[in-house]
């Protein structure tokens, strides 16, 4: 669960894949817009803006979300799967995270599918 395995390279991008089950960490690519497409399932991003103000969007399967770069997110899911496409060496839980990393989210640049 949020152990990206990495399908495709493309140019200097990771096309990576993950299955979704609970909360994610709250974090930021300060450098990168984060893509996510939702394969099977739903899968959430809350995001918060400057002012510390919450918002959540939620997102079904076939549905795209790009998570713009410097936007402190935290995605959570009931289960699902999802693809994302993010420049290669990109941290699953941003340059910067909150609090400590919950034992079913792995903090990788993503693993090779085999």
């Amino acid at each position: 669960v949020y152990s990206p395995r990495i399908v495709a390279r493309m140019n200097d991008y990771d096309v990576r894949i993950a299955h979704t089950l609970g909360e994610h960490v709250w974090h930021v690519h300060e450098d990168t817009d984060e893509f996510f497409l939702i394969l099977d399932g739903q899968f959430d991003v809350a995001m918060r803006d400057a002012n510390g103000s919450e918002t959540t969007v939620v997102l079904g399967k076939g549905d795209t979300f790009v998570v713009p770069k410097g936007t402190e997110h935290k995605p959570s899911s009931p289960g699902g799967s999802i693809l994302m496409f993010e420049p290669s060496g990109t941290s699953t839980t941003g340059d910067r995270h909150e609090g400590e990393i919950p034992d079913h989210v792995a903090s990788t640049t993503g693993r090779d599918l085999t």
